[in-house]
């Protein structure tokens, strides 16, 4: 999916007068891909903040990721499902503002899922891994990216 492309400088929604320019789709979903681990930001039941760190998949226009049932991170999804999810790359950055939902109740996504977690991480997990685990899915409402080669040319908001 091609996303909207917005200019933002964090201020008014405007295109700073100098730098390169937006940034195109296709490389930010690159960064999206390539990212080893991604920082997954929720609220708790009290609204604190919590933020950990994630192995995860951009797939099919989602971020994918697991954990334990029993986990902070799932417990606050279920009390809110609005997250964000930032790449491991300070340089090249990208933060994907969404909602997020379980998906492990769909044999062929959680096969999926695990296919590609074993190429990507270079394991070996056998499917009923999951079994005690949440997969969840990240709908991507605005992802916002920047490369910091360009700093002020480059941040660039795209609206789902």
């Amino acid at each position: 999916m091609e996303p909207a492309r917005r200019t933002c400088n964090g201020f008014r929604g405007c295109v700073w007068p100098f730098g390169s320019g937006l940034l195109a789709w296709p490389t930010v979903e690159s960064w999206l891909v390539e990212s080893h681990d991604y920082w997954l930001a929720s609220l708790t039941e009290g609204t604190r903040p919590h933020i950990m760190p994630v192995w995860g998949l951009w797939l099919d226009d989602e971020l994918l990721f697991s954990s334990s049932n029993g986990s902070r991170k799932v417990r606050n999804i279920e009390a809110s499902a609005q997250v964000s999810v930032a790449t491991d790359d300070a340089h090249r950055p990208v933060v994907v503002e969404g909602i997020a939902r379980r998906v492990d109740g769909d044999p062929l996504v959680v096969g999926r899922f695990n296919d590609e977690v074993n190429r990507k991480y270079d394991t070996s997990y056998d499917v009923d891994f999951y079994i005690e685990s949440a997969v969840i899915a990240v709908s991507p409402r605005v992802v916002f990216a920047l490369d910091d080669t360009d700093f002020t040319g480059t941040p660039t908001r795209f609206v789902f």
